[in-house]
Order: C-alpha cells, then sequence, then structure tokens
C-alpha cells in the first residue's frame, strides 16, 4: 500500500459479530490469504521512543502521527516485515519493507541493524527513522483477523478476535507464547478501510452508522492494559 487510505474501526459485541459477518460475507468476498477457516493469525512488534511518544499522541489523537511494527503471520517466521504506519488527516498509509530473520533478532534486542542496501533504500530510510527516532521494541500485539475484500473502492473488511498482548520481546518469534487478553469477553474490533469511495450499499449491508466507533489503535490498546488491569507498561 503506498497511498492514503480511510480506515474505520468499531468496538462489536458477539451479537453483532456474528451478524455483521454473515452481512460481510453476503456483499463482499473472501480474502484469497485466509486460510480454510478465513482467518489468519497477526503478531507484531511494535516500537515508541524513551518518552512513549506514540503511545501519547495516539491517546491525544495527535495528526499526523506515525508508529513503527515488525510483523508476520500464521507464525511463520520466514516472511517478516517491517512497517511504518503514518496517519495524516484521518487517513492512513502503510510503508513496509522485508527483514531477515538476524535483523529481526536485532531489532528485537534494542539495536537498530545496519540496512541491508541491497533490499532496497526504502529499508535505509526506514531504519534511518527508527534511529532519530530512538525507537526500542515495547510490546507484542497478536490476534486472528477474517478478511473480506471488495474491488469496488479498494475495499477491506476485518473482524479481528482474541487481541492479546506480551511484553516478553524475547518470546517475539517463538510459535507459542504467553498472552493477557485486552477487550472484555466476546469483543472484537471490526475495521473498514477504503480508498476515495466507500460503496453505499456496503455502509448500509453493515450499518455502520449504528456501530460504535473507536479511534485507539491495538497497540495503543496493548500497552495500556496489563495482567494488573489499567497499568501501562
Amino acid at each position: 500500500m503506498t497511498e492514503y487510505r480511510h480506515e474505520y474501526k468499531y468496538r462489536i459485541d458477539a451479537r453483532q459479530k456474528a451478524v455483521l459477518q454473515l452481512r460481510a460475507q453476503g456483499v463482499l468476498e473472501r480474502d484469497a490469504h485466509a486460510g480454510a477457516d478465513g482467518e489468519y493469525l497477526i503478531r507484531s512488534l511494535y516500537f515508541d521512543s524513551p518518552d512513549d511518544a506514540c503511545f501519547y499522541e495516539n491517546e491525544d489523537g495527535v495528526d499526523p502521527r506515525e508508529k513503527y511494527r515488525i510483523r508476520f503471520y500464521n507464525c511463520d517466521a520466514s516472511r517478516i516485515s517491517l512497517e511504518c504506519k503514518a496517519k495524516t488527516r484521518g487517513m492512513t498509509k502503510k510503508t513496509a519493507c522485508p527483514l531477515t530473520l538476524e535483523q529481526c533478532r536485532q531489532f528485537m534486542e534494542g539495536e537498530i541493524p545496519e540496512p541491508d542496501r541491497a533490499v532496497s533504500l526504502k529499508q535505509a530510510a526506514m531504519f534511518g527513522q527508527m534511529v532519530q527516532k530512538c525507537l526500542r521494541p515495547v510490546v507484542i500485539v497478536q490476534y486472528t483477523r477474517m478478511p473480506f475484500v471488495c474491488d469496488a473502492g479498494n475495499v477491506r473488511v476485518t473482524f479481528d478476535d482474541a487481541i492479546a498482548s506480551s511484553n516478553d520481546i524475547a518470546q517475539f518469534l517463538q510459535p507459542e507464547i504467553p498472552l493477557r487478553s485486552v477487550l472484555g469477553t466476546g469483543e472484537s474490533i471490526l475495521e473498514v478501510k477504503w480508498d476515495e469511495l466507500l460503496p453505499p450499499y456496503i455502509k448500509e449491508q453493515l450499518a455502520l452508522a449504528s456501530l460504535q466507533w473507536t479511534s485507539f489503535s491495538k497497540y495503543y490498546l496493548c500497552r495500556k492494559y496489563n495482567c494488573y488491569g489499567g497499568v501501562r507498561v
């Protein structure tokens, strides 16, 4: 993704999720990257500055703002990427570059590795920005995602469940890690993303006007709440 996109998030309960997933199936296609059950697992390692600038910018709704994360899917560490997600005037843009396993491990240890200039200038630029911001790893975020897509408007609708976190950065690449839940029982996050226009029939089918919109990111929620309840770590 290289252009800015609209991105709306909603907190939904189990009943709403069941209804909305059925409605989504009626007007959207399953994402080809999902497994046989229509889902995949996402695990990310988020970064912040020593003064927690990313956390407080999210809390205060600062615009523009950006955050960095390392991400891989379905516990498959053969494909790891570094991503920068920027938000400007309420719209988002994601920039990504590949990482080697060794580079990932260096990031986990709090070091910014030397970029592999044979890969891309983008990697060098992203590494440089992380050095300037003094970013270091602060939290692991994991969840399952059920994605739907539509070519019209380049729409992407996702249902994110079992959102959980860990502060044990050393375990990031392990297949199984201890996690703590950050949402209430049965709660999920619905995300709706599109380019210039969200087709009205999708908006109506998902009844977006009646849902509880939220501005907080998964990163923010996972930093804010830990196993002691409502304490940022």
